[in-house]
């Protein structure tokens, strides 16, 4: 197991890190009939709202309560009222998401004050749900963000005491980094099991690039507020990756539900573990389609080890997500020589690598094998770094900009696995062709050398 190491630059030369006020927001789009809100500046707001949507090339429904240098010092609470009630009177969004950002918090607003008096002003405003997330620039990366604000919502909505449960329903609180596409697939599994399941956030009903008869300025599906309430009910949750063991607790704690919290759902043995958990809480085998899913994946791993073993990788991203590429990588037969990320990891964590560096891009840059890499795993914002490399870069994360798709794309369960796998070995075997020709030149070379030094030696002998 790597040691941990933190870089000590002054700053950050090619962020990798992306801002917790932005996962909180897209925590948020995961709830129907909501409308995010960013408490700090316009150009912190445009910046978040430009990665979203050429992330997911779709309309992303964001505000800001455009914090001028006067309200910044002075407070922010006029700035929140107003940017409320244009909301409310615009959009009619049934719920708006307040994350704080770094200007506001480093002024240490009591923006939780703030919201109780200016609710208790405004008895026109009882069918709007206004939810705060402290989500500062400064704490964290978009894990820490979007937990905060799951963790929020479920204190807003879930009543203390435990409730009656209802027959077979479950809980899933996906990931950060898990795609609309990811979250679908993920659900279509339990439900195979003949569980009915809450969703929490949903970016699958709201973010899956749907075509809409008309313009809507809120999210457009989504978790429904009143499906929030009924978590409570539940028979159990399972949570996706170490950042959502939070909100975990807090629903355990509240409601009493109790919780599984699965580090990955990517690889073989990870999602075998998933589907043990839906046996125990179903009581049910699994169906015949994802036996034969599964069945296809080892399969697809007996075909494409070979391509994988004795290769090298550099991994850059979030921590959970990190830990899923890189295991999946290690199972397959792949050495990670760097791996990057943004935070420490959890001390339970493994993290299969020879070095493991809190930092940034610059960081997996200069700490890349002398001798190159085969592969470098990262968001799209690793292209340069890539390229100095020398290795092909595969997009997983956020953002992936320069790709048509990064929202449906599937790295969990076992079809998913299986895609990745196919497509990291594709670039592998296209690698591999890429480099025969200069190997059969070197070879070649190497030959006519020979000969070259043979009749030398005969010509020097005969003499």
């Amino acid at each position: 197991m790597s040691v941990t190491e933190v870089a000590t630059k002054a700053c950050a030369v090619n962020p990798l890190k992306t801002s917790p006020a932005l996962g909180g927001a897209l925590a948020f789009l995961g709830v129907e009939g909501c409308l995010p809100l960013l408490h700090g500046s316009q150009g912190c707001t445009a910046f978040a709202l430009v990665l979203l949507v050429r992330h997911f090339r779709e309309a992303i429904p964001l505000q800001t309560t455009a914090m001028s240098e006067l309200s910044t010092i002075l407070g922010g609470a006029d700035n929140i009222e107003q940017a409320i009630g244009n909301i409310y009177d615009r959009a009619k969004p049934r719920l708006i998401g307040l994350c704080s950002t770094a200007l506001t918090e480093t002024r240490d607003e009591d923006v939780r004050g703030d919201l109780r008096s200016l609710m208790a002003r405004h008895p026109d405003w009882n069918d709007l749900s206004v939810v705060y997330a402290p989500t500062p620039d400064f704490a964290g990366s978009l894990e820490v963000g979007w937990a905060s604000a799951v963790q929020a919502m479920i204190a807003a909505f879930v009543d203390k005491g435990r409730r009656p449960s209802a027959l077979r329903q479950v809980n899933l609180l996906p990931a950060s980094y898990m795609t609309p596409a990811d979250v679908e697939a993920v659900r279509e599994v339990v439900e195979s099991f003949g569980l009915s399941v809450i969703t929490f956030p949903d970016l699958s009903g709201s973010l899956d690039g749907h075509v809409v008869d008309e313009y809507v300025p809120t999210t457009l599906g989504g978790t429904p507020v009143d499906h929030v309430a009924r978590m409570a009910q539940s028979q159990m949750t399972l949570a996706i990756g170490e950042h959502m063991r939070g909100a975990a607790e807090a629903l355990q704690r509240r409601a009493g539900v109790p919780f599984r919290l699965f580090d990955r759902l990517t690889g073989l043995e990870a999602f075998d573990t998933f589907v043990e958990t839906l046996i125990d809480i179903s009581g049910q085998q699994p169906p015949e389609k994802l036996r034969r899913e599964r069945s296809r994946l080892v399969d697809a791993m007996l075909d494409g080890h070979f391509f994988f073993t004795g290769r090298t990788a550099c991994v850059a991203a979030e921590p959970d997500l990190l830990i899923a590429m890189t295991r999946f990588l290690d199972d397959m037969g792949c050495r990670i020589a760097t791996a990057v990320t943004t935070m420490k990891p959890s001390p339970d964590a493994r993290v299969p690598c020879d070095r493991l560096v809190v930092g940034d891009l610059d960081d997996l840059e200069r700490l890349a094998p002398p001798a190159g890499c085969d592969l470098v795993v990262a968001n799209a914002h690793a292209d340069a770094a890539a390229n100095a490399i020398g290795a092909p870069l595969y997009r997983i994360g956020f953002p992936v900009f320069d790709r048509l798709g990064a929202a449906h794309q599937v790295t969990v369960g076992y079809r998913g696995t299986r895609e990745l796998l196919f497509d990291i070995g594709n670039i592998f075997i296209g690698r591999q062709a890429e480099a025969e020709p200069y190997r059969r030149q070197n070879r070649e070379d190497a030959d006519d050398a020979s000969a070259v030094n043979a009749q030398v030696a005969v010509g020097q002998h005969g003499s």
